[in-house]
Formats: C-alpha cells, sequence, structure tokens
C-alpha cells in the first residue's frame, strides 16, 4: 500500500524570490525548511549554482525535504536543529557569510496531517505539539502541570484569547478526571468556552497558544534574528513570512528598529486573491523583506 505524503504548499513564493534573488547565485539558508517548498524553488530559480543549507527542528520534515531535493543533492546541506542555533547551525555547515536566509514561521501542512503530532484539531491524536519530539515536554504534560492561572496566561499571551480564565479553568477540571489527552477533547471544551467569531474555529487560537509555549518559538524567533543579520554578508537579504500578529510584532520591530539592516518592503507582502483561494492556508501570511547593509 502506497503511503500518501500531502507536501505543504508555500506561500508568497514569487515575492519570495523577488527579495531574496538566489538567481544571482551564492549561498542561502532556508531556517524553517518543512518539506522544502520555497527550497525547491530557490534552487529551480538560480542561473548561477546556489549552496543552500537546510534547516528544521523536525527529523521527518527534513527527511522529506532531503528526498524531494534528491536532483540538487550537490547543492544542498542539512542540518537538524532549531533556528536559535542559527549562527552555531550555519557555521558547523560552512555557511558563515550567506547571501540571503529565509524564515517561514507557519505550521508545515506535513505536520498538520499526522495525526499522531497533536498540531490538528481536526484529527483525532495525542496532544503533543513538539516539533522535535526528542526535545522537551508534550502539550498534555504543559495541560497537567501548569496552574490553572498560568495555563490562562498562556493561553492569553500567545494565544491573544478573552476566555482564557474561564478556559483555563474548564481545562484544569476535565484534567482532574484525566479527560484532556487528544486533540479533539481539547477542542471540544474549547469550543464549549470561546465565543465564534467569523469563520475561525474557536480551538484554532487555543491550539497556537500550546503550540508556541511547548516549542517557544516566539523566543526562538527573538533570539535567531540578531544572529541572521550578523552572519548575512553586506548586501545580504532576509525574508520573513510570518502568520499572526505575535510573530508580526517581532519582525516588524526588529527590522524596523535594526540599524544594519534597510527595509525593502514598506508595508508587508500579502498573498493576493487567486493564492489566498488556491491556498486558504495563505490567507493570513505577511512577507517583510531587509537588506543587510
Amino acid at each position: 500500500m502506497t503511503t500518501l505524503i500531502l507536501l505543504h504548499i508555500p506561500v508568497l513564493t514569487a515575492e519570495v524570490l523577488a527579495i531574496i534573488q538566489p538567481e544571482k547565485g551564492g549561498f542561502f539558508i532556508d531556517a524553517t525548511t518543512g518539506t522544502a517548498g520555497h527550497s525547491l524553488a530557490m534552487l529551480a530559480a538560480s542561473k548561477n549554482e546556489i549552496k543552500l543549507l537546510c534547516l528544521d527542528r523536525d527529523q521527518s520534515s527534513l527527511e522529506e525535504a532531503r528526498n524531494r531535493l534528491n536532483d540538487f543533492s550537490g547543492q544542498t546541506t542539512f542540518r537538524e536543529g532549531d533556528f536559535r542555533d542559527l549562527k552555531l547551525l550555519a557555521g558547523s555547515a560552512g555557511f558563515d557569510a550567506p547571501d540571503g536566509i529565509i524564515y517561514d514561521l507557519g505550521l508545515s501542512s506535513y505536520l498538520l496531517n499526522e495525526a499522531e503530532r497533536g498540531f490538528s484539531f481536526q484529527r483525532e491524536g495525542p496532544l503533543d505539539m513538539r516539533f522535535n519530539r526528542a526535545e522537551g515536554e508534550p502539550a498534555s504534560k504543559l495541560l497537567n502541570d501548569l496552574s490553572a492561572e498560568e495555563l490562562a496566561d498562556v493561553l492569553y499571551q500567545y494565544g491573544e484569547i478573552r476566555e482564557s480564565r474561564r478556559l483555563a479553568a474548564r481545562i484544569k477540571e476535565a484534567a482532574d478526571g484525566d479527560a484532556v489527552s487528544t486533540t479533539t477533547q481539547l477542542a471540544e471544551i474549547s469550543r464549549r468556552v470561546i465565543r465564534r467569531h467569523g469563520k475561525s474555529d474557536p480551538a484554532t487560537r487555543v491550539f497556537q497558544a500550546l503550540r508556541i509555549a511547548v516549542n517557544r518559538e516566539l523566543e526562538s524567533l527573538e533570539i535567531s534574528l540578531p544572529q541572521a543579520v550578523e552572519i548575512l554578508k553586506p548586501g545580504g537579504r532576509l525574508a520573513i513570512i510570518s502568520y499572526h500578529s505575535l510573530e508580526d510584532r517581532i519582525v516588524k520591530n526588529f527590522l524596523k528598529q535594526n540599524e544594519q539592516l534597510r527595509v525593502i518592503t514598506k508595508k508587508p507582502v500579502r498573498p493576493g486573491r487567486e493564492e489566498v483561494v488556491a491556498n486558504p492556508a495563505s490567507r493570513s501570511a505577511k512577507l517583510r523583506g531587509a537588506v543587510k547593509i
């Protein structure tokens, strides 16, 4: 029986290429490779053969990326790791002064489609949510270990959930009865507490908040961005795609305040109607770019 692997569809690909300019050749880093959507586009667009370092925290995604980029095996290097260690990972691979770095901060549909990873509330699975299952603690342990007050803070800070205190109390009540161990159970509790706004499922921001907390995503981003600027060669280019206000605020402020950068996107680049229709997951994407002076 053949297993169907649903690959992540990269967003704003043409716009990313316009910022990164791989056609000029050089050394590039994909800090969030996933299943290599942007990596493949960069390699295919380069007229002068580029060298590309592919980083990802998830081993299975990185293996899929390696398979997908097999035709470019002479140009690609792979490293498993968190982009909070960008400088170390780049140095170990000989990418000390790259010409461009891309971050796509979205959650890969490859991970969403693996029920056992616990990222999607649309599939029954254990509450894990770790990008690297060899590190850290799963979301289920976070729910168990945090007090109701601490959990409410996580839900409010990372999910911007107004009903965070009521929701945290309901989750902890259910946990006392050993009821919150799967994605669908958590989603049901969330839907009973949070008001639906528009078409978005109330569980969306709950899963976002826990995923951010489990993987320390915002902390990693804040640690990584200064390293990206440090290792970029003068004239090197940086492209960052974010998907929610918390990420975008960090990116926007960093680019604006860093004196070594010239921002080349006065406003964030958003996907057009055609792209959103073809790939609804792209609807919240915001692309920002800068050049190292």
